[in-house]
């Protein structure tokens, strides 16, 4: 698809690029980074080191291509590109260098120190570190030794979405900037938005395969839908449409000795069980602030155990250097006492899948099964859903007769499985594999831009 070199400078001579013999240069006039090229000469010598190509000082000056890297290259044409150029979007900066993303700068700098071993070059930035006029942006790179600095580079070849919550997504002019970025630079940005479960849920429930593993899902419910959900499966989980990490999620629960009804949910920093004598009077409490229109209802799983405690799975999946779907990661979330949720901020935990499936054959077989699962439901989802999607998190059920349920899927999942010492290395294999999609989308815009924006 594509070959790494290294970038090297070359002294004595300007605005001119050396390679070996056997690079096929000689038609070649331009050098690009990110989305800017200059002209440039083009000249080959016979050297030991074939995957090495010099570039004179001046060059990579105006570019600003770090020397002494490896990274990719492609042409097109007349013009040798060279990187990914990938730029991370966010927002929430503050003016702190040593922690210029406050909470979440440890979590850019372990994804930037992924870009040496991938062979890309990327940078973090948000909208005000644009400059329209030239073209260019004041990007947060991040060194091991150094830490973080700021340094002028083109906009980038692709742009990698990590806009924190839905809040700063929705956000008039961040829109803008993203649109602009889209349609007037043409630079493919991937995993673009947060999904909407409902809207998940749909495109799943089309398929004949893949709609088994949903439960059984009502959007905008009446209490009449509620009823009669709770009447075939005893208990219930009201989630918002657009939630993420188990906010907002309620457990109800028919009782098996009267007509009285449960509601387990989490109050601040508290998990809450209360009882009421009817479901009118339930729903009424829970939704006197709310509107049912931004909710779902979706029928409760007796799932497996672990000490008693209900679990699920998270598995990730991402998108490598060729496009092709991976299951990167794999971790249990072990149910809080009381929560209504596996979530670790209300009280769960994590446990590996040796330590849950300690017979190898049986967790092999469970593994396979996970696997071919998430995998067909990525393809699924990034097939059906608009933009490019290089990852989801899988909130996968395993019920008591072994049958697997899709929960739900994460467009921007949280790292929270990754805490576990265990997990460190599929936690550096997601990382891996965000950066190396940019790879893939870089080559398909270069050579075959039909295929991507059909």
């Amino acid at each position: 698809m594509n070959s790494k070199i290294t970038i090297k400078e070359l002294s004595g001579i300007e605005g001119t690029l050396q390679a070996s013999k056997e690079f096929d240069i000689t038609s070649l006039r331009s050098i690009g980074f990110g989305t800017k090229t200059i002209p440039c000469k083009f000249i080959t010598k016979k050297q030991q080191d074939k995957t090495t190509i010099y570039i004179s000082k001046n060059l990579l000056e105006e570019l600003n291509i770090p020397a002494n890297r490896t990274l990719h290259y492609f042409h097109d044409h007349d013009t040798l590109y060279v990187g990914p150029l990938v730029g991370i979007f966010t927002a929430g900066f503050t003016e702190s260098l040593l922690r210029p993303i406050g909470e979440r700068s440890l979590f850019f700098a372990k994804l930037l120190t992924m870009e040496k071993s991938v062979g890309v070059c990327a940078y973090v930035f948000g909208a005000h570190l644009i400059d329209w006029n030239e073209g260019t942006v004041n990007g947060y790179f991040y060194d091991e030794k150094e830490g973080w600095k700021q340094q002028e580079v083109p906009l980038p070849s692709v742009i990698y979405d990590r806009l924190p919550n839905r809040r700063s997504e929705r956000h008039h002019a961040l829109k803008k900037i993203k649109q602009r970025l889209k349609d007037e630079y043409l630079i493919p940005w991937y995993n673009p938005g947060f999904f909407n479960k409902w809207e998940v849920f749909q495109l799943l429930s089309k398929d004949h395969e893949l709609s088994t593993y949903l439960p059984e899902t009502i959007s905008a419910p009446t209490v009449a839908d509620i009823k009669a959900l709770l009447e075939r499966h005893k208990f219930v989980y009201i989630k918002p449409s657009n939630g993420s990490l188990g906010l907002g999620i309620f457990q109800v629960v028919a009782s098996k000795d009267d007509s009285s009804f449960y509601c387990r949910y989490k109050d601040g920093e508290e998990n809450r069980l209360q009882r009421f004598y009817s479901l009118e009077k339930l729903i009424q409490y829970i939704f006197r602030n709310r509107s049912m229109q931004q909710y779902i209802v979706q029928q409760g799983i007796h799932l497996v155990r672990y000490e008693n405690r209900p679990l699920d799975f998270r598995i990730h999946t991402n998108r490598d250097h060729n496009g092709k779907w991976q299951v990167t990661a794999i971790g249990a979330k072990v149910a809080g006492r009381g929560s209504v949720t596996t979530h670790l901020n209300s009280g769960g935990m994590v446990k590996t899948m040796e330590e849950l499936f300690p017979d190898t054959s049986k967790r092999h077989d469970l593994q396979q099964q996970f696997d071919s699962t998430v995998l067909a439901l990525s393809e699924a989802i990034s097939t059906n859903i608009d933009g490019f999607i290089g990852e989801i998190g899988f909130d996968i059920g395993l019920d008591r007769d072994g049958k697997l349920w899709l929960f739900e899927a994460n467009s921007k999942p949280g790292r929270a499985i990754f805490s576990h010492p265990k997990l460190r290395s599929q936690d550096k294999f997601t990382r891996e594999l965000s950066m190396s999609y940019a790879i893939y989308l870089t080559h398909q815009d270069i050579y075959h831009p039909e295929v991507q924006y059909q």
